[in-house]
């Protein structure tokens, strides 16, 4: 909210809801903003459940491609902690380029590669071994899931300035840390 004037009018895609209400964090953002008549949340896995627990609140849901929103359509989109889950760079490219396409400000908040504890397996440092390999070993260590680069491509900080290139919008990166270090990253993107 500190990084944009927010207010009655404007109006915010969140990209990449959860259908899971049992995580206190599960979709916080629609939990705090204030006007939730204003937010569209999207989803590739059915959270309609979010006009419930969220009156306002409307839902779409969207097969992950392109998003169905004519250009410009919303002030700003956010997207926490989904980049890292839709595939290669170039689909991570192609992702933050349709959120650039629908809103006039974007942000996507991502884990920190260089943070030492992985944060979606809580596995200290393996996650800085070369991808290949790091798979490997997560399906070694029964984290198939995990060792698909379609569910988990994580990112550090040079990765999403690269990523973040083609867009043609201005790009700001911030840092969240924890005992320090470098734990999330935030992407702003504006005209």
């Amino acid at each position: 909210m500190s990084r944009v004037a927010f207010d009655s009018s404007t109006t915010v895609v969140d990209v990449g809801v959860t259908p899971d209400q049992t995580l206190p964090e599960s979709n916080f953002f629609e939990a705090l903003y204030p006007y939730p008549h204003n937010v569209t949340a999207t989803s590739i896995e059915d959270a309609s459940n979010i006009e419930v627990s969220f009156p306002g609140v409307r839902f779409v849901r969207t097969t992950g491609v392109r998003l169905p929103f004519a250009d410009k359509s919303f002030d700003v989109a956010v997207s926490f902690a989904v980049i890292e889950h839709v595939g290669d760079r170039d689909r991570q490219r192609a992702f933050l380029n349709e959120l650039a396409r629908i809103a006039r400000t974007v942000f996507v908040t991502t884990p920190d590669r260089t943070f030492p504890v992985e944060l979606h397996t809580f596995l200290p440092l393996i996650h800085w071994l070369p991808q290949r390999l790091h798979q490997r070993l997560l399906g070694m260590l029964g984290l198939h899931f995990w060792s698909k680069t379609d569910n988990l491509n994580l990112l550090s900080a040079r990765d999403v300035r690269a990523l973040a290139r083609d867009t043609a919008m201005t790009q700001n990166l911030d840092r969240f840390r924890l005992l320090g270090l470098s734990s999330n990253l935030l992407l702003r993107l504006s005209p």
